[in-house]
């Protein structure tokens, strides 16, 4: 028996249960560890991984950019927003990269990048993705880094992309001084202790 609203209801909660299917099976994870440039250039390497973006997340007021995050106390850190298959690569050895591809012991400092917008923080999605960034934490960063973590873990609010020539900025410049002394030995890092994720 149809109820009022018809055959239409019944489409729109078949869309709604294959948008949450959607979210289960491409999840998104959310992370700040210095430049973006470094951490977007080795995900867009991982096996599993659909889609990195560059932008801002953490802080205080609406359409921050590179500017006012840089130049003003807007609190927002320079992040990358991974939307992933959990078929292909879990959020637990998406985290393992993170920890192994950049210094979560220093604080809002990452090399010569220097300020609170380079800090490292895991902002999560829900319950799950927080237990699993404080066991990665726990068993696996704090094993192999001997100073004490200071990553945040702390609850996913907005994410806003970052200008578009922030975008795939190494694949389309990687003979620039940054990429080569800085991003070259991240990536070479990643390749010797994850060659089974390479794509």
């Amino acid at each position: 028996m149809k109820n009022r609203f018809g055959a239409k209801s019944i489409s729109s909660a078949a869309g709604s249960a294959g948008r949450q299917s959607d979210a289960v099976r491409w999840p998104k994870a959310t992370l700040a560890g210095g430049c973006f440039w470094c951490l977007e250039a080795v995900y867009q390497e991982v096996k599993g991984i659909e889609r990195v973006i560059s932008g801002y997340s953490g802080g205080s007021g609406d359409s921050p950019n590179f500017d006012k995050v840089h130049m003003t106390n807007t609190g927002h850190a320079e992040a990358v927003q991974i939307t992933f298959d959990s078929e292909v690569i879990s959020y637990s050895k998406i985290l393992e990269i993170f920890y192994s591809i950049h210094d979560p012991t220093t604080l809002n400092k990452q090399g010569y990048d220097v300020g609170e917008e380079y800090r490292s923080v895991i902002f999560y999605h829900d319950a799950g993705q927080k237990k699993t960034a404080e066991e990665v934490t726990e068993n696996y960063a704090a094993k192999i880094w001997s100073d004490p973590i200071v990553t945040q873990i702390v609850p996913y609010e907005k994410f806003w992309p970052a200008e578009d020539y922030h975008q795939n900025f190494y694949r389309d410049n990687p003979n620039i001084g940054y990429c080569r002394v800085i991003i070259n030995p991240k990536l070479e890092k990643f390749n010797k202790q994850f060659k089974d994720l390479l794509k």
